[in-house]
Order: C-alpha cells, then sequence, then structure tokens
C-alpha cells in the first residue's frame, strides 16, 4: 500500500507541475496580448503652476503661465496641452518692452507640425493695444499665420471697435488682417485716403 501511496503524490505533484507550467505560459501569452494592443496615449511630463520662460539670442520670445501643462510623447503626433487655461506674453523685437498677450481656457500645441490651437474666451492684446476676443483661434507658426472662423471682435485703443462675423486671418505679428464680413465703428482717420 505504500508503493500505491507514492505513485499517488508523484502523479499529483506531476499534475501540478504541468498546471503551474500551462497557468504560466497562459499568463505570457495574455500579457503579450495586452502590450501589443496598450495604450501610448497618456503624458509622459505633467507639470502644476507652470512657468516657462522662451528664449532667443538672449531675447525673451515668450511667458507662459498654465495651472497645468501635459506632454503627449509616445504617440505618432506628440503634443502639449493646457486643460485648465493658459496665460501667454509674447514679446516682438521692435517693441521688446511692451508684451502682446494672450489668454485662453485651452491650448494644445502640435510639436511636429509647429501648430498651435487655443480655445474658450481667446484675447489676445497686441502690443499695440489692440483687443481681438474669439472663442478660438489657430497659429501656423511655420507659415506664421493666425486665424479662425469665428466671430471675431476687436477693439482698438482709440476705442473702434470691429466685428468679423465670420473670422479672420493675421500675420503672427499683427502687422497685417484681413476681416470676412465685417462691420463696426472705425475711426475714419485711420483709413488711407485713397481708399475712403
Amino acid at each position: 500500500m505504500i508503493f500505491g501511496h507514492e505513485i499517488k503524490n508523484k502523479n499529483i505533484a506531476a499534475f501540478l507541475g504541468c498546471a503551474i507550467f500551462f497557468v504560466l505560459i497562459s499568463c505570457d501569452e495574455d500579457l503579450t496580448k495586452i502590450n501589443k494592443n496598450s495604450n501610448n496615449n497618456f503624458p509622459s511630463q505633467i507639470i502644476y503652476n507652470a512657468n516657462i520662460v522662451q528664449r532667443d539670442s538672449g531675447m525673451i520670445k515668450l511667458r507662459a503661465t498654465a495651472p497645468l501643462i501635459e506632454k503627449f510623447e509616445y504617440i505618432d503626433s506628440p503634443y502639449i496641452v493646457a486643460r485648465k487655461g493658459i496665460n501667454i506674453l509674447f514679446y516682438d523685437k521692435k517693441k521688446p518692452d511692451v508684451p502682446g498677450k494672450i489668454t485662453a481656457k485651452y491650448a494644445k500645441f502640435n510639436e511636429i507640425k509647429k501648430f498651435y490651437e487655443a480655445k474658450g474666451n481667446v484675447k489676445i492684446i497686441s502690443n499695440e493695444n489692440q483687443m481681438f476676443a474669439m472663442q478660438s483661434v489657430y497659429w501656423d507658426q511655420a507659415k506664421r499665420l493666425i486665424y479662425t472662423s469665428d466671430t471675431v471682435y476687436v477693439t482698438d485703443k482709440d476705442g473702434s471697435t470691429l466685428v468679423g462675423a465670420n473670422g479672420m486671418k493675421a500675420k503672427d505679428d499683427f502687422s497685417e488682417y484681413t476681416f470676412f464680413n465685417n462691420s463696426g465703428d472705425i475711426n475714419a482717420q485711420k483709413i488711407p485716403e485713397k481708399k475712403r
């Protein structure tokens, strides 16, 4: 009887060894399937209470503050997003002491395309003290072009107003801009005599 008991224990040990082997192999297969289908769209960097300064040749080009900035870089088209709003001061070489300002409730920057978007009560104040208000705006940095199809409300430093009902496009330094389907109260002295 002892001989039969030993065979039974060896069979149970062999069976448990095989069971553990198959469980481990099946776990490895499941892990490879999970890793193959994993989502890489998660922030690689998170900055709270961000205060960013960008310089070019020693001159400050941009100062940005935001309560939260997230960087997504493990995807095909990496981007940086400020979901809780952003305030930006941008400096021009022509007037380095007077910055322009941009505020928005949301902003996103595509690093590869050099493309910015801002949404939610967007306000841009140029260094000439012109205020542009809209719901969204896009900046193609490579083309140096800012544009929107939203209604744009412009208030000039002299108090005159302009409404671009179908949006606008402008150079990124606001030296030139075009409004679509516009109306407003404009100071006639600003219009050159040839166009009056």
